[in-house]
Parts: structure tokens; sequence; C-alpha cells
């Protein structure tokens, strides 16, 4: 009984992290002379008041699912991806490239290619930290960073130049593509804004839980995850998994990206940072996975309240009329409390796991119990 109130507790984590990071957020609207009740009921109301606000709350939280399923992936080797924001960035820039090469095409060809090649675009943008780290130990984290600059440097090089939309008059041109054509935009729910992407998103979800559970390949990135050593040792290459998993967590951001640009955006435009485009989805989309428990089904409904916590803060912000600022710290509180949250319940985990061992070793009867005794004369 104690074992399952324990495990409850641990699932009920992040929720509870989250309404701790909101109860803070309570006292900073009072301090800025806001009702809190108003301001969180004017939350819930611009995340689900309308058919219109639950569609926006979804299309929100379609690029933070698809990221965090490859977060999934990458955190379930042992391996940590900062990169979400860069691979978003280049599997956008491949997808876009391809719309605007062929804007005469069939939305029926294009679409699909788009959608794999950002895909493909992603996954050798995050594959390259994990080939660092394989081949000569480099810090993922730092060099999953670094390639965030990188493709924000080339997302800005490309924009002003090779891809910018030469239709523009004057000679301070915005750094932006042309829209796509008409024809290569996503499906979506009229007269919202839901598109295909989200769909799409839900279905991978159910295909990640399958691969990392249901296969071999899945088993030996979940075994390298939790002892490189002894799964090295059973003859697992945990560099070539190593490498994999930062190539599948690369390519699922890639892939968001490019829902990004064909269902939602339909072109690109820079500001000089990668939250210009990304909405900093590939950092939040590690919180979604994180909150989730690292389970690609347990994403999914973590994703949609993240994405319900960026929509209705706008409303938020409008009914209390707080500064933006304040926003950005409310969506900050979450993510430390959250994460914060998983740490401690890694070491709660850990604590639980000694116990039981130290408890079956007392339970262990004494070597030579349980031998029969000789008796005398039994030989005789």
């Amino acid at each position: 009984m104690r074992i399952r109130l324990g495990a409850l507790f641990d699932a009920l984590l992040p929720l509870i992290a989250t309404l701790a990071a909101l109860a803070i957020g309570a006292v900073m609207l009072l301090l800025l002379g806001a009702n809190p009740l108003v301001g969180y009921a004017a939350l819930l109301e611009g995340a689900f008041g309308s058919l219109n606000a639950i569609a926006d709350t979804a299309v929100k939280a379609t690029p933070l699912l698809l990221v965090g399923l490859g977060i999934c992936i990458a955190f379930r080797s042992g391996v940590i991806n900062i990169g979400g924001e860069g691979q978003m960035i280049m599997g956008a820039l491949a997808s876009i490239a391809l719309g605007l090469a062929f804007p005469n095409a069939s939305g029926w060809l294009i679409v699909p290619l788009a959608l794999l090649l950002g895909f493909l675009a992603g996954a050798v943008w995050g594959g390259i930290p994990g080939y660092l780290k394989a081949r000569f130990n480099v810090n993922e984290i730092l060099s999953t960073i670094m390639m965030n600059v990188i493709a924000v440097q080339w997302m800005n090089l490309l924009l002003r130049g090779p891809l910018i939309d030469t239709a523009q008059k004057g000679a301070a041109r915005i750094p932006q593509t042309p829209r796509l054509s008409a024809a290569f935009d996503l499906p979506r729910l009229v007269p919202t804004r839901l598109h295909l992407g989200t769909l799409i998103a839900i279905l991978l979800a159910f295909v990640v839980y399958f691969f990392l559970w249901r296969t071999t390949v899945g088993y030996r990135i979940r075994a390298v995850g939790l002892n490189p050593h002894a799964s090295r040792y059973a003859g697992i290459n945990v560099e070539r998994y190593m490498v994999l998993s930062l190539f599948l967590s690369g390519a699922f951001a890639g892939l968001a990206g490019a829902v990004q640009v064909y269902g939602v955006n339909h072109f690109m435009i820079t500001d000089g940072t990668a939250a210009g485009f990304t909405g900093s989805a590939g950092f939040n989309g590690i919180v979604a996975a994180l909150f989730g428990q690292l389970h690609p089904v347990g994403t999914i409904p973590a994703s949609f309240l993240f994405g319900a916590l960026l929509v209705g803060a706008n409303k938020l912000q409008r009914v209390t009329q707080v500064p933006a600022a304040l926003i950005t710290a409310l969506n900050g509180l979450v993510v430390v409390f959250v994460v914060s949250s998983d740490i401690w319940r890694r070491r709660r985990a850990r604590k639980r796991a000694i116990a039981a061992m130290e408890q079956s070793e007392k339970q262990a009867p004494p070597e030579g119990a349980g031998q029969a005794l000789p008796v005398e004369g039994a030989n005789d």
C-alpha cells in the first residue's frame, strides 16, 4: 500500500509542481494589483472557452508534442538533447525550400515530401552531436546548444539572401520568405486553425511508444540509458544507439519545424533569434516530455497542458493588464518547478531501490541455512 501511494505521488508530482508554480504566480499577480482568480479564470477561458480557443491550444501543443517525442527517445538512451530549437529551424528551412522551389507542383506530392525532408534535416542536425559524442566524447549538451546558434545564423543568412521575398518593395526588405502556395497548406478544420499536423503528432506518439517498448531497437535504446556499462558487456553497441537516439530526437524536432511552416505560418520570417520562429517550442518540448514522465503517450496531455498555458496566458495579460514580463516569468516558474520535480522523483526512486535491496538482504537466509544436518548413524 505504501509503495502504491509512493508511485501515485510520483505520477502526480509534475501536476503538483505546476500548481505550486501557479500559486507563486498568484502571489505575483497580487503584488501587481491584479486579482489572481480573475486572471486564472481568464487563462482557462482563453485556452478552453470556445472551439477556436481549444483549436489554438491544440495548434500550440503540436510542436511541443513532436519535440517532446524526440526528447523521450534521447533521454531514454541517457543522452540530453537541448538542440530542439536548431533542429526545428533546419527542418523548417529544408521543407520550405522544397515548397518554394516547386510552387506549381501538386500539394499531394509536395506536402508529404516536405514533411519527410524536414524530418531528415532535423535528424542530420541532431545526429551530428550524437556522432561527436560517440566518436570524440564531446558533451552533447554543449554541442546541441552550439548547433542551435549555427542554425539561427544559417536561417538569418538564407532569409536575407537566397530565400528572401523579392516581391517586397523598398530598400529595407524584411528578412522573410514568400508565402507558400495555398495548395501546400495542411488540411485544417474550418473555421479554426486546427490542422492535420496535430493528428499526425498524436499518432506518432503511439508509434514512438511501440518503437521504444515493443521493438528490439527500442529495448536496446532503453537498456543503454539504464546502464551503458552493462549494455556494452551484453554486446550492445552503446555508441551506435546514442547516435541513433539523437538522430531520431532531432528528426522529430525537424518534423515539428516543417509542420509549423506548412500548418501554421506558411512562410518564414526571422527577428534574429530562434524564438521568433519556434516560439521556444524546442525548449518547452523538453518540459512537456519531463511532465509526461518521458513516456510518449504521457507527453500528449502534458503538451496540451503547456499549450493551454501559452494560449491562455495571452488572455490573462489582456484581462488583468499585467506586464508581458509576468507571463514570461510564469512560464519560467512552471518550467523550473516541473524540471525540479523530475529530479526529486528520480532521487526518491533511487532511495526506494536502495531500501528494497537492503530489505531483501536482511530477509535473505544466512549461508548454509536450510541444509540438512548429518544424522548420527545415518551412514552406518
